[in-house]
């Protein structure tokens, strides 16, 4: 059985987050987008619900997270090489976003994040595909 990831947050602006997410490259589903929700599309296994905070606070019991102060998560993705990874984040800052951390290299396994219009934080990582794959321990 493949297992589908649909990871829901809450979004101040659900359109200014489309067209931020939208120009690091992730596509939509109109299906399920409307004013109040933008259907991020990972792959097509991964969907983001990107969520208006009303709408967001339907569908759970307790308070949102204040991002400028704590984590409820963090959010990673991969990308296809180490250059790939500065593309993205670079692209995310350029367009909005606020850096996180400092960039993370272990050899092996290479690093960066950023926060986006909300203050969730998105961390893109690339890795060795041997060691992902499993071919033999990290060469740290």
């Amino acid at each position: 059985m493949t297992r589908m990831l649909f990871v829901n947050t809450y979004v101040e602006d659900v359109a200014a987050s489309r067209t931020f997410f939208g120009a690091l490259g992730f596509e939509f589903n109109d299906a399920f987008s409307d004013e109040n929700t933008a259907s991020m599309i990972v792959n097509d296994t991964t969907t983001v619900m990107l969520l208006a905070r009303p709408k967001f606070q339907e569908f759970i019991l307790d308070e949102m997270t204040d991002t400028s102060r704590s984590r409820e998560m963090l959010l990673a993705v991969s990308a296809d090489s180490r250059e790939a990874v500065d593309t993205l984040a670079d692209t995310a800052l350029s367009n909005g976003g606020s850096a996180w951390t400092d960039p993370q290299d272990h050899g092996f396994m290479y690093g960066r994040s950023f926060r986006d219009l909300d203050g969730h934080v998105w961390e893109v990582i690339w890795m060795d595909p041997a060691v992902a794959a499993g071919d033999g321990p990290p060469d740290r």
